[in-house]
């Protein structure tokens, strides 16, 4: 049995990290704030001997040297990830994606963790042409987010301890929160049509994305964090399906699959987005493994299913 501590337990991915790593018998703690993760997101596991809630903000310092004590592995997913509302507040994003950050890492070497995973985002490609989007290519960074998280990618192999980069693609998934300025599409359209209510597109809807099932994110997690071999310390990789789709079409999905006849409404392109989001997969697939296993209909049909 290891221990494994996750930054943003209570969130959408830090939550599904908690129940797989305690299925497979692990000992499990989880920090969290609370400022966007969901303590129902966690209530299953209150009361079991192997898994621990630290109640806490990554912006403390002191704190994160106490979670660490006696952790093997750390995968670091709590984050202020809003594109918007980094825009909106640039120095409150700074401080949670990139202090925060600093405050896991360096605790997290204090405390002799044998490997950190972090979370990353395809956000870091900004206005790249070059489709797919490769590792190795970036671009003109589009929002303080995306600076932040390309920060971390750069502070990640500065002190010594073993890190793992997860440039995530647009996840999506059970127990993702709808509510919100900034919820991600698919559960903020699943909710809105299944309620009867018209959905907003913003743009033209022929924006793309790279959708990935949360279940595909928490495998890659775990494969980071495992590998015997050295070959993916230090790297990043995209965690995406290699598949994109224009938002039109993946309107057309979720209301077939709701059953819903209602036309969206289109509003002004956001600020800070990015219009075409294409995965190239390949570095993760040789260096750690991995393979989608849940394609985006499925997906939908999964998580449509989780909010009836």
């Amino acid at each position: 049995m290891s221990t494994w501590l996750i930054t943003g337990a209570a969130g959408f991915i830090g939550s599904h990290l908690v129940q797989t790593l305690l299925s497979r018998h692990e000992r499990v703690i989880g920090l969290d704030n609370f400022s966007s993760g969901r303590r129902e997101n966690l209530k299953p596991f209150h009361g079991r001997k192997d898994f621990s809630l630290v109640e806490a903000d990554i912006r403390d310092a002191d704190q994160c040297r106490k979670a660490c004590e006696g952790v093997h592995y750390v995968l670091h997913q709590a984050a202020q990830c809003s594109v918007p509302a980094s825009i909106a507040d640039p120095l409150a994003t700074h401080e949670i994606n990139v202090t925060g950050f600093l405050n896991v890492l360096l605790a997290a070497r204090a405390s002799g963790v044998r490997r950190i995973v972090f979370a990353s985002s395809c956000a870091v490609y900004g206005d790249s042409k070059q489709l797919p989007n490769t590792e190795a290519n970036a671009g003109s960074f589009l929002s303080p987010y995306a600076l932040s998280k390309f920060m971390d990618e750069l502070y990640a192999n500065m002190f010594g301890i073993e890190t793992v980069g997860l440039r995530y693609f647009n996840v999506f998934g059970p127990h993702q929160d709808p509510n919100g300025a900034y919820a991600a599409v698919i559960p903020r359209w699943i909710h809105a049509l299944l309620r009867g209510e018209k959905v907003t597109i913003f743009g033209d809807g022929k924006t793309t994305r790279d959708f990935v099932f949360v279940e595909d994110v928490v495998a890659a997690n775990l494969l980071a964090a495992t590998a015997k071999s050295m070959e993916p310390v230090g790297q990043v990789f995209n965690v995406a399906s290699g598949k994109s789709i224009s938002l039109n079409a993946l309107y057309d999905n979720i209301r077939e699959l709701i059953g819903a006849r209602s036309e969206p409404i289109y509003a002004d392109f956001r600020p800070g987005d990015i219009r075409h989001s294409s995965a190239d997969i390949s570095k993760i697939r040789r260096g750690l493994g991995f393979e989608p296993s849940v394609s985006l209909q499925e997906g939908l049909k999964r998580t449509v299913a989780a909010f009836n």
